[in-house]
């Protein structure tokens, strides 16, 4: 059989694996990861692009409480890439859309945290996260260079907020070709990451907003002058394991507030839907470079068995 034609059926099975996937992700019970923020225009006015107006807004649209990134439609958007077969181990352009509920690309965007999209990219055992941001096209085509680390199916979350509608997080799987050993990960609540070390602090209790703190070290020394990045010391992006529900946790405070430091502690709230297993990505910049730290941690249920008030939205965190 020639490469054309074996990566012809393997998309065929692929094809069959994702809508298995997406009708799990479907089935999930009515749980609510966090609390929409009020997202800020761009400063041209809140066009990303030169394709008209818009905005794709359903009149009327209300969010359901399913966990945010485990369905690619909702609220009457739809993310649209334009392939989920990809290379491993290569560059590559990914390019997608977000359409309305009339199928026409959304070409409105509000910048949150310095960005009108933030793309969300990790394997489905949680191994090669990445942060990216797409830049848009006139015709709403949104463009970004991915290169996949190995193969396996992963989780692409578009995480955005259309002009005149709420924030929300899409996710869509896409998958590359060759064998693969999935990682396993034990408990952990400190990371190691080219000579600094993160501790995490703080407990996380499923349906209620968690204090949590990561505390940056370098080389043992406490790191006081982190580095703004995307209008925050620190992203934190929280995955519950199995099947990848959504959260891009809120931060305490901001740069140039007058009362957050710039480390070596960043604080957050956190609420995840539900106990069990969750893995952590925090990004943070020092000396110019941005990192990642890695953790899994383990949610609680509430000791009196009562979440608290679940809260309007679709569970879009917003940026950390």
């Amino acid at each position: 059989m020639n490469t054309a034609a074996k990566l012809a059926a393997y998309g065929a099975l692929v094809a069959l694996g994702f809508g298995g996937a997406w009708i799990t992700g479907t089935a999930v019970g009515p749980l609510t990861p966090g609390t929409a923020q009020a997202h800020a225009g761009h400063p041209d006015g809140g066009n990303a692009g030169d394709a008209g107006d818009h905005s794709g807004t359903v009149a009327g649209a209300t969010q359901d409480q399913t966990p945010a990134g485990l369905t690619s439609t909702r609220g009457g958007y739809t993310l649209a890439p334009t392939t989920t077969l990809l290379a491993p181990e290569t560059t590559d352009e990914f390019s997608f859309r977000i359409t309305g509920a009339d199928g026409r690309p959304v070409t409105r965007f509000d910048v949150e945290h310095d960005k009108w999209m933030h793309l969300i990219v990790v394997r489905r055992d949680t191994a090669g996260y990445q942060h990216l941001h797409p830049e848009i096209s006139p015709d709403g085509t949104w463009h970004v260079p991915m290169r996949l680390p190995g193969a396996g199916t992963y989780r692409v979350f578009a995480d955005f907020t259309p002009t005149g509608g709420e924030g929300q997080t899409l996710g869509v799987d896409v998958s590359a070709p060759g064998a693969f050993s999935p990682i396993t990960t034990a408990p952990s609540r400190l990371a190691e990451v080219d000579g600094y070390q993160v501790r995490l602090d703080g407990e996380l209790v499923a349906g209620r907003s968690s204090p949590v703190t990561l505390t940056v070290r370098k080389d043992g020394r406490p790191v006081t002058d982190l580095q703004p990045y995307l209008a925050a010391y620190g992203h934190l992006v929280a995955l519950r394991t199995g099947d990848l529900a959504y959260l891009h946790v809120h931060p305490t405070g901001s740069p140039g507030d007058g009362r957050t430091p710039a480390g070596p502690g960043i604080a957050f709230q956190a609420e995840v839907p539900s106990g069990g297993a969750y893995r952590l990505f925090l990004d943070f910049q020092h000396g110019g470079t941005v990192r990642t730290a890695e953790f899994t941690v383990n949610a609680q249920e509430p000791a009196d068995g009562q979440h608290d008030p679940a809260p309007t939205g679709d569970g879009h965190g917003g940026h950390g």
